[in-house]
């Protein structure tokens, strides 16, 4: 079995990146809105802001109280829009339950949307426009397409039976539709999907974000399957001690598939590092269009 590297890819593509963001004649801004002060979004937050300014992209701090409300959040996302040089803003999710996911979402300029989550930016993905992107759905692809085959990746993409697995708005909705835009027919499977097991064993290569930690068992696929494993949840281990820690694994049980599988991206150090990657491309995209206005 082949373990992709997901952490030697990001460093592959942010290479890129920070050579084409030297070559832009200004320096372009990143901003992740941080709501609260949540341990775990704070350190999603510093990691992404590590990135940007390795890659030269300058990092602007928005960190807001957990008391603000959805009409004042507004407010600031609109000042942020207007900043000078600004070619990138996300919300860090999620967010209280006090604000209105939905309008703080699409406040965000839609040219300046790199998560592609306000309906605007949504929109034009699914209706075939790529310049911005679903960074996690962008990964799974890009960890498909490193794989070292002696024929063109899309060759081997169109011999291979495709399931994805999940129809989430990360990842299994906007995988399928860049598949589909590729000319691929993907195999989809739901909860309610009959015959699942099926189809899942006849895949030749099975792409997951579900959530369900450890789904995927080595009796369940065939010999030499690629696995794309973009689901993430907390497992809590169950030491002698009696303090358990918690463990964020994907939906494949690796140690289940190790014997089987033919290639896989781990959980962690797959698909996550590579997504951090394919949201700063989409930065770097926003300030070239910027930059040949």
């Amino acid at each position: 079995m082949y373990i992709i590297d997901g952490k030697k890819i990001r460093d592959e593509i942010l290479a890129k990146v920070k050579k084409e963001v030297a070559s832009l004649s200004f320096r372009p801004i990143f901003c992740d809105v941080l709501v609260g002060d949540d341990k775990v979004s704070m350190q999603y937050v510093k990691m992404k802001a590590h990135y940007a300014e390795t890659v030269g992209i300058y990092f602007h701090n928005a960190n807001f109280s957990s008391s603000i409300t959805t009409e004042d959040l507004i407010k600031e996302i609109e000042i942020l829009n207007k900043m000078e040089n600004m070619c990138g803003i996300i919300v860090q999710l999620p967010l209280p339950e006090t604000i209105d996911r939905r309008a703080i979402l699409d406040a965000i300029d839609p040219e300046l949307d790199v998560d592609c989550l306000g309906t605007v930016a949504s929109e034009k993905f699914y209706a075939g426009n790529i310049s911005l992107g679903f960074p996690t759905a962008l990964a799974c692809m890009t960890l498909l397409d490193s794989l070292n085959f002696d024929i063109n990746p899309l060759t081997m993409l169109r011999t291979r039976k495709i399931v994805v697995l999940g129809q989430g708005d990360l990842v299994g909705k906007p995988v399928t539709a860049l598949l589909k835009f590729r000319g691929l027919n993907p195999n989809i499977i739901t909860s309610k999907t009959e015959g699942k097991e099926k189809i899942i064993k006849e895949a030749d290569i099975i792409i997951s974000g579900t959530g369900k930690g450890s789904y995927i068992t080595g009796n369940m696929i065939k010999k030499g399957a690629i696995l794309i494993d973009a689901g993430t949840s907390e497992e809590i281990s169950d030491p002698p001690s009696g303090q358990g820690r918690v463990n964020i694994v994907g939906d494949v049980d690796f140690e289940s598939v190790k014997n089987v599988a033919g290639f896989i991206s781990p959980v962690p150090g797959g698909v996550g590092p590579v997504t951090v990657a394919m949201l700063l491309n989409n930065v770097l995209n926003v300030a070239k269009n910027i930059n040949k206005n």
